[in-house]
Order: C-alpha cells, then sequence, then structure tokens
C-alpha cells in the first residue's frame, strides 16, 4: 500500500489526524483575511468585463500584419480611447477587441487600424457587441446562481439539517468571493466563460463539502447515547476519515485545470482560456479549502450551541474528570477501538462494525 494509501486507512480508523476544530479560530481567522483582500481588490480595482458585458468592436484581419501585438495595441487604443485587447490568431492574423464602442466610433477605428497596419479595409471584419446582450447574460447569470443557492439550501436542510445549509451556503458565498476577488486583483478580463467556471465550482466545493457531511451524519447518530465522545470530536473525525479523498479529488482535478491555466494561456498565450480556467483552479482550491476548514467546523459551532450536544458535552469532560481522578490514562477512550466499543454498546453508528482481531488487553 502507497503512503498516502496507508494515511487514509490511519486517518479513517482514527488512529492518526489533525484537530481541524479545535483550531477552527485560526483557520476562520485565514478566511476573513482573504476575503477582506478580495472585497478591497473589488472595490477599489473593480473588474475588468469583457465586451459580452460593457458593449465593443471585436476587429479581426485575415493575414498577419507587419506589426507586434503591442503596436497593434497602442494604435487600437490611442484611436479608440479605451484599453484594446490584441491576440494574434492561429491563422497569423489578429483579434483586436475594444469596450464600448459603438457603430460610427467602430468605423473610424476601422479605417485608423487600416492606414497603421497596412491593411486594406475591407480585409479587417468588425463586429458590434451590444451592451444589452451582455446585460441578459449577466441577470441570467444572476438568476441561475440565486436559484442554485436556495435549491442546495433546501436540499441540504432535508438531507442532513438546516446547520449544515446555512454552513454550505457560507462556505459556497466564500469560494465565490475569493474567486471573484482574485480576478479582481490580477485584472483578468470576466467573460461568460468566466461565468460558466463559477457556476461549475459550485457543484465540485459543494460535492466536498457533502462527502464530509454524509460522514458526520453517519457518526452522529444516537449521539447522545454516548458519553466518550463530544460532537465536535466526531465531526473531527468526519474531517480526517475523507480527508485523503478530498485531496485526491481535488488534486485530480486541478492539473487539468492548471494544464490550461498555466500552460495553454502562460506558456502557449492562449488568453482566451485563462477567463473560464482561472476561475475553476481558484475556485476548486477554494472549494476544497472551505469544506474542511470553514463548512464542517461551522456546524461543529451550531451544534455545540444545542442544549442537548451542551449536555453531552458536559457529561463527556465529567467522566473524563472522574477518569482522571482515578490515575487512568485518557487515552483510554480516545482510541479507534474505544470508538467501535462504544458504538456497539450504544447501539450507535459513530464507529465501525467490531473487529474480532482486537489487540489483547485493550480496553
Amino acid at each position: 500500500m502507497s503512503r498516502l494509501g496507508n494515511l487514509g486507512a490511519r486517518l479513517y480508523r482514527g488512529e492518526v489526524g489533525y484537530d481541524f476544530i479545535r483550531n477552527r479560530k485560526i483557520w476562520y481567522g485565514i478566511s476573513i483575511l482573504i476575503t477582506i483582500t478580495a472585497i478591497i481588490g473589488v472595490a477599489v480595482g473593480g473588474l475588468r468585463m469583457g465586451i459580452e458585458f460593457k458593449g465593443g468592436a471585436v476587429f479581426t484581419t485575415d493575414t498577419k500584419a507587419q506589426i507586434s501585438t503591442a503596436q497593434a495595441t497602442d494604435v487600437a487604443t490611442e484611436a479608440s480611447g479605451h484599453l484594446a485587447i490584441v491576440q494574434e490568431l492561429g491563422n497569423g492574423g489578429l483579434r483586436i477587441q475594444i469596450t464600448e464602442v459603438d457603430t460610427a466610433k467602430a468605423n473610424e477605428i476601422k479605417e485608423t487600424l487600416s492606414d497603421e497596419l497596412g491593411i486594406p479595409a475591407n480585409d479587417i471584419n468588425a463586429d458590434l457587441v451590444g451592451p444589452s446582450w451582455g446585460e441578459q447574460i449577466a441577470n441570467k447569470a444572476w438568476t441561475g446562481l440565486g436559484v442554485f443557492m436556495v435549491l442546495v439550501v433546501i436540499y441540504l436542510a432535508i438531507a442532513f439539517e438546516w446547520r449544515m445549509a446555512v454552513a454550505a451556503l457560507i462556505a459556497l458565498i466564500h469560494d465565490i468571493t475569493i474567486t471573484v476577488g482574485v480576478y479582481a486583483l490580477v485584472g483578468f478580463e470576466v467573460t461568460p466563460g468566466t461565468v460558466i467556471g463559477l457556476l461549475t465550482i459550485l457543484g465540485y466545493s459543494l460535492y466536498d463539502t457533502v462527502v464530509v457531511f454524509d460522514s458526520l451524519k453517519e457518526g452522529q447518530k444516537d449521539i447522545t447515547k454516548q458519553t466518550r465522545f463530544t460532537y465536535s470530536e466526531i465531526a473531527n473525525r468526519s474531517i480526517n476519515s475523507t480527508l485523503v479523498r478530498s485531496i485526491n479529488t481535488t488534486v485530480v482535478a486541478l492539473l487539468p485545470v492548471a494544464g490550461l491555466l498555466f500552460i495553454g494561456g502562460g506558456v502557449f498565450g492562449a488568453g482566451m482560456l485563462n477567463d473560464i480556467s482561472l476561475s475553476l483552479f481558484v475556485g476548486l482550491a477554494a472549494g476544497a479549502y472551505s469544506s474542511i476548514f470553514i463548512a464542517t467546523p461551522l456546524v461543529a459551532d451550531l451544534k455545540e450551541r444545542d442544549p442537548q450536544m451542551k449536555a453531552l458535552k458536559k457529561r463527556v469532560l465529567a467522566k473524563r474528570a472522574a477518569a482522571a481522578a482515578k490515575g487512568e490514562s485518557p487515552d483510554d477512550y480516545d482510541g479507534p477501538e474505544d470508538l467501535r466499543d462504544d458504538a456497539e454498546t450504544a447501539g450507535t453508528a459513530i464507529g465501525r462494525p467490531r473487529s474480532h482481531g482486537r489487540t489483547p488487553g485493550k480496553r
């Protein structure tokens, strides 16, 4: 068995683990800091909306002009009064994109490009995009996002409980905010591809969160019938038991997206891939982070406010204090075998079915 696979098995059995719940304030602080940075980035720099949202003109040439993309950018920017985006096409031609340009201005820019680039005006194609079309896309995207959020909350509230639904919603908002903030900070253009990427990452983020929630739902059955584990401890075991799975699925999903972003967009200059690949890359990473460090700890925080969970914690701590007073080691009730014993004794699903090969002398 590989080292990672062996670690995953030990995490699943509860032999090793990291206390995510106890250290949750650290991760909350990190998330708040990142989120504030993202909000400041949007507020100060704003989002660089693409032509599909702001309207404008796209000029394409069939053959390569005797001018660099940097020079073409300067010419188009000076002619339009707006920042132009110039890309070299596969056939050697140029694609010049300028936002907030009307029909009359587009004709002037076309003539200027023809003179400066040395290309006949008939060989330059001009396509106009109206801002109303982009506004329709934006409105439909917001509508789709709102419907998705509502359905997610309803489903999680029915399949699990309202606390998990609230935690998942906060995690999704966390992921969207970070992704949008990164776009504002790096200055990448927001296009319909970006919107598609944002909607796609919500599914990935929710998948990781639901996996942990499902493990937690199984572990908390008849939790009040035992006195060895608090709700937070069972929640922490749920995170650890699915940790390697979450890491594996995230890495596998990130690899092709990283190829699009860093190799396709960075090395080969396929800038048109950046709009969707950046949102996917940042969103997938943020989603994996939030499902582990945000969603489940939030559920534990909310659940520990419940009177039954408060009473359970009080009984667990009292029992441990009594054991410590008798000179018994706290480790006596912190191992995976004890979890199985408690589950079997109380008729719960906190642990797995009892193994017949337990170590002799273990309590």
